[in-house]
């Protein structure tokens, strides 16, 4: 069954066959083995064959025949060395310390808060030759197959759970032969549909039936995208065993993870967000419709902290000397490529005592926003869901907790922990219920390629997020857009991974009204500040369409065949595993725009208003962009349509390249806002002085900039300046520096997002001299500032041939290997688009085929290749080399 890719195409295959069986839920039992480069173990697969569940919608795509089983060369089942530490015999005296038993008529319920305490999708069609029907086939046996790659698969066996102690509770025919495969699948058809109310009894019982006997090795085989198991006689789903444990382990070359160093130079592990999502880590269903559940137990050694997308806070449990055990769960069932793991010497940050006085202050919600609390029934899967707690509904700001490498705790403690609060409510101020109970935000190593990363339950952030004088407007906004995953990306997926806008655009334009709310912004200021950003993303926007093929620039480019699958429910992704891809911005900046529009079409108040219900309506399921349109255009009296129509938007936002014609013409009429305005009077000065000789005349007026102190500005090298920002005094600096973020004095010269702009307007000037450039250093001190306003200045000194300042250059590419935007773990499975920021200037390097920086690219790379993530090294060497 091995499937060759077509080498001029760059589709990823979803091979597994979710039509005929899906799986229910993971339990995971893994040990992780620094030393070689391994995490090895167990995994179970409850299973629900299709004859239980509604099959999704397909299309008339063909399907190729499935081959005769000698073909795929099946492997006969024969004894196979397992590692001791996970060949367990089951007992019933084996203590599950991490569950309690509920009777079966008794309800559980979780904390008031709707916390689960410590005790704890498909894609559009592009080439039907990937789509392998793996059904039925008269007298030969059923496959299951599951996506996987970069794996060793040592054995696949049925699991008995028959023999399970209590267990007969869950059958409902007590004539059937105790040990036969009828008997053991209807116990698992009754484990997989228990009630959300006994979600711990249920959760408990996984445990079990994953420590029971195997009763029967199966016959399987691997080729390079997918496992394909079969069991000589089960002829259809319905007789195909429905636990299934499977004996693997991973390869250090692996995509799914990436083995590394963090910041203080211990080992550490963790998913790195790769375009394969987690098929090397563990065989899975890879397709959005296969929402299932997990618990995972990861054994390491005692001085490592395992952390994971849980409900649960766990906290480790000794196994034997120098090795412990963490194990987390979740209940609420989501595609597989959302879980999310990370293992290292990470120390959790505490806050430090505070005052009463310091603490944040509880906000009231407008009248406005109060209508986010509804009541009524869900329209997912059953869960135990907190939008049916109404404690839960009111909480604004979840428990969290922040890790780091220890060289990073004193930054995370005057950072991350000032702002989670404050954004976490913010969020909820805007759109209700947080899906998740709890919230870990990791500070991940150098090498990761993004500026963060959202998975159910954790948050993975740049250490590029921390850094220079500006880092808690970066930080502040990162952080808002991650969060924003929580409901868009994570609680609401797309159903058809190409369809990224319905994540990234979502979140790219929620980012900016929390973050104006989390600063406690009036309406004119946030007004402002959101307008500004605009102005930046419509020049991102513009050099991103300039610099790319126009089928990579369209939102929905499987047009109407969007949200279709095979008869068996393989399909592939659209570009999924282009290299150019990942580096990628129009999912998020031509999503950003058409929520903008729509935004300002209905009006702020009933857009939001209407997000709340939409949120209400369509949490824990998949969508496709016409969910989304088709509610919010209901919503719009006939009168305020003006044209618009699903069938408009889609022609005009999704399925074009190239900028809307609506966006192109509101962009042309819209005047400037104030803060644009103020930077343009700053580039006009800049190009000024740049026109002037170098001695100025006598008597001419020296030109004064926003944020100049003559008092201060002794400093003329490229070093850190000893001078206060100009514009105002040491004393005020002082001041700001022990202030919180949203009491900033508003209005102060040149914001973060300011200096962004006004580097990206004089990177369009042909020339800057180096007594200019020196000057636009010292006066905004900007090797002191954010992560993206150094990127900014790096290209100016490259552009400019700058060679004083290479040596700033140098340190950016190998402290900042990240790329701009973020994305949630997979959206939902699905590869997203991140635009690079260091890859970017290694191609400026290499462009000016100047030779010195073509050194500087060679070396930097030599320098940080053994860091970098595989894909963004790929793409440099082939840029240098």
């Amino acid at each position: 069954m091995d499937i060759t890719l077509d080498p001029s195409r760059d589709d990823l295959p979803l091979l597994a066959n979710t039509s005929h069986m899906l799986v229910r839920h993971y339990a995971l039992d893994l040990d992780v083995d620094f030393e070689s480069q391994v995490i090895e173990g167990t995994i179970v697969l409850f299973l629900e064959d299709g004859n239980r569940f509604k099959k999704p919608s397909h299309s008339s795509t063909e399907t190729c025949p499935l081959e005769s089983n000698e073909a795929f060369n099946f492997r006969m089942p024969e004894p196979c060395p397992v590692p001791v530490t996970n060949a367990r015999t089951f007992s019933s005296k084996m203590a599950y310390n991490d569950f309690t038993i509920c009777g079966k008529g008794e309800k559980d319920t979780s904390d008031k808060d709707g916390n689960h305490d410590n005790w704890e999708q498909a894609s559009g069609i592009s080439s039907s030759k990937y789509c392998c029907d793996t059904g039925d086939h008269g007298s030969e046996d059923f496959l299951l197959v599951l996506d996987c790659c970069d794996l060793s698969v040592l054995k696949v066996e049925e699991v008995d759970v028959a023999a399970v102690p209590g267990i007969e509770k869950f059958t409902r025919s007590p004539r059937l032969t105790v040990g036969s495969e009828v008997l053991r699948n209807e116990i698992i058809q009754e484990l997989v549909t228990m009630p959300a109310d006994r979600w711990r009894e249920q959760l408990d019982y996984y445990a079990r039936c994953s420590q029971a006997p195997g009763c029967g090795e199966l016959f399987f085989d691997t080729d390079t995208w997918s496992l394909q198991i079969r069991k000589k006689g089960a002829q259809t789903a319905t007789d195909f065993p429905h636990a299934v444990r499977i004996w693997y382990k991973t390869k250090p070359e692996g995509r799914s993870v990436t083995w590394t160093s963090d910041q203080s130079g211990r080992p550490c592990v963790y998913t790195i967000g790769s375009p394969i999502n987690n098929r090397a880590l563990f065989p899975c269903q890879e397709p959005p419709v296969a929402m299932s559940t997990w618990q995972a137990t990861v054994r390491a050694a005692a001085s490592f902290v395992v952390l994971m997308s849980g409900e649960n806070s766990a906290k480790p449990t000794q196994i034997r000397e120098g090795c412990s055990s963490w194990h987390y769960y979740v209940t609420m069932p989501m595609p597989a490529s959302t879980f999310t793991v990370a293992v290292g010497c990470w120390t959790e940050v505490m806050p430090e005592p505070c005052s009463s006085d310091d603490r944040p202050s509880e906000r009231p919600v407008p009248s406005s926003q109060a209508d986010f609390r509804c009541v009524g029934v869900c329209g997912h899967m059953e869960y135990p869901c907190r939008f049916q707690n109404a404690t839960a509904t009111t909480q604004e700001v979840i428990p969290h907790r922040v890790f780091a490498p220890v060289c990073l705790k004193d930054a995370c403690q005057e950072t991350l922990l000032r702002l989670i609060p404050s954004c976490l409510s913010a969020a909820h101020s805007v759109l209700g219920t947080h899906p998740f109970s709890r919230l870990d935000v990791l500070v991940v190593p150098a090498n990761f390629p993004s500026l963060g990363m959202a998975s159910p339950h954790i948050i993975f952030l740049s250490q590029s997020t921390l850094t220079g004088s500006s880092h808690l407007h970066l930080c502040g906004t990162r952080l808002c857009h991650e969060i924003a995953h929580a409901w868009f990306g994570l609680a609401i997926g797309a159903r058809d991974w190409t369809e990224e806008w319905l994540s990234e655009g979502f979140a790219t334009h929620l980012e900016d009204v929390f973050w104006a709310e989390a600063q406690q912004l009036s309406p004119d200021e946030a007004q402002e500040q959101q307008e500004l950003r605009a102005c930046l993303r419509w020049h991102r926007l513009q050099d991103e369409l300039r610099n790319s093929s126009e089928e990579m620039q369209v939102l929905r480019p499987s047009k109407e065949k969007t949200g279709h699958v095979s008869e068996s429910g393989a399909s592939v992704i659209k570009h999924g595993l282009n290299p150019e891809k990942i580096f990628m911005q129009v999912h998020y900046l031509k999503g950003y725009f058409l929520l903008r529009f729509l935004a300002k079409r209905l009006g702020d108040e009933t857009y939001f208003s209407f997000l709340r219900k939409f949120v209400y309506t369509f949490h824990g399921q998949l969508i496709l962009s016409q969910d989304f349109l088709q509610m919010l255009l209901e919503s719009i009296p006939e009168e305020k349509r003006l044209g618009l129509s699903v069938e408009s938007i889609f022609q005009d936002w999704l399925e074009s390249s190239g900028i809307p014609q609506q966006l192109q013409r509101e962009r042309q009429a819209g005047a400037e806002c104030g803060l644009a305005r103020q930077v343009g009077a700053e580039v006009s000065k800049w190009i000024q002085v740049n026109r002037r000789p170098r001695k100025r005349k006598r008597g001419e007026r020296a030109v004064v900039f926003e944020k100049v102190s003559h008092a201060g500005a002794g400093a003329q090298g490229l070093g850190p300046s000893s001078a206060a920002f100009p514009g105002h005094s040491r004393e005020l600096d002082r001041k700001w520096s022990s202030q919180d973020f949203n009491q900033r004095p508003y209005g102060m010269p040149l914001l973060p997002d300011q200096l962004v702009l006004l580097l990206e307007r004089l990177l369009e000037q042909q020339t800057l001299s180096p007594r200019t450039l020196r000057s636009l250093h010292r006066t905004y001190r900007l090797q002191e500032q954010d992560a993206e306003v150094r990127h900014r200045w790096c290209e100016l000194i490259v552009r400019h041939k700058f060679t004083a300042a290479y040596g700033q250059v140098e340190r950016f590419l190998q402290e900042d290997q990240v790329r701009l935007v973020s994305r949630p773990r997979a959206s939902w499975g699905a590869p997203s688009s991140r635009a690079a920021m260091g890859i970017y200037l290694y191609g400026e390097l290499m462009v000016s085929e100047d030779a010195r920086q073509q050194q500087l690219a060679r070396r930097c790379f030599e320098l940080a290749r053994g860091r970098m993530d595989k894909s963004s090294a790929e793409v440099v060497a082939e840029m240098l080399f």
